[in-house]
């Protein structure tokens, strides 16, 4: 039986990984123009109070519970600047370095499935889950879970360094890591602290650090894009150190049409 390509298979899972970071960008801007056509549309209204109605709810016969209520215009616009300007690079931003984690995650399981070896050997998984596993590689599937379990809960920092031992790339000498570090960190103050900068974003950021503690972390369009071309830049730093390490035919077949294909 023929082995696939392990380059390839890395490979491929960073495309996928630019194809949804585009998407992400463009969403982002499609529905930062959708608000702005909203609040166009609501500043040209005659009306001075708006009635919105939303569901608040959900009963046990699938029925939604409904409320509305009424807004000034200017009240309504405000929310509408709020979730433009600031919300949606907010949600936009989670969704971007889950996608990242995801990618990072994969490119572990793909190494350490193809060379076990690099889960260590005092790794070890329960005597159920060796009883219950149907094949060697379904318990190499366990014991990569548990591996992506830790370092997932890493800092970003320590994730790297022990990633370099799996797939051999160091991923502190790619600069636009270094912004991926500040972007994780600020998440993870959205997510856990409302905002607020605290001791642990600081320290994590390191000299990326754009607040001090108990500042809130200011997230706009603008710093999601930045962070989007980041993340972007990381992944293709990655898609080349890797194809140094894990030769990929279709890595080298694709810049080899992009460099016929320029005109002399």
């Amino acid at each position: 039986m023929t082995t696939e390509n392990i380059g390839n298979k890395l490979n491929r899972i960073l495309n996928e990984t630019k194809y949804t970071l585009f998407d992400h960008a463009e969403l982002a801007q499609l529905t930062y123009g959708a608000f702005d056509i909203a609040a166009q549309s609501m500043q040209a209204s005659e009306q001075e109070e708006i009635e919105v109605t939303f569901p608040v709810g959900y009963l046990p016969n699938k029925t939604a519970i409904e409320s509305t209520r009424k807004y000034s215009k200017d009240e309504l616009l405000k929310r509408y600047e709020f979730l433009a300007s600031q919300q949606l690079a907010v949600n936009f931003l989670v969704q971007m370095v889950t996608v990242m984690e995801a990618m990072l995650g994969d490119v572990i399981r793909v190494v350490v499935m193809r060379h076990p070896q690099k889960l260590g050997a005092k790794r070890s998984v329960s005597m159920q889950t060796v009883l219950d596993a149907s094949s060697i590689e379904e318990i190499h599937f366990h014991a990569a879970d548990i591996l992506l379990n830790e370092l997932l809960y890493k800092s970003s920092v320590d994730f790297a360094e022990s990633a370099k031992g799996i797939f051999t790339v160091n991923l502190l000498e790619c600069p636009a890591f270094h912004k991926y570090i500040e972007i994780k960190a600020s998440r993870d103050i959205y997510i856990h602290n409302r905002g607020k900068a605290n001791d642990i974003y600081v320290r994590k950021a390191g000299t990326h650090a754009r607040v001090q503690a108990g500042d809130t972390l200011p997230v706009d369009l603008q710093y999601f894009l930045e962070s989007y071309e980041s993340c972007l830049q990381t992944v293709e730093w990655l898609e080349r150190e890797l194809h140094q390490h894990w030769h990929s035919s279709e890595f080298e077949d694709k810049h080899t049409n992009k460099k016929l294909a320029l005109p002399k």
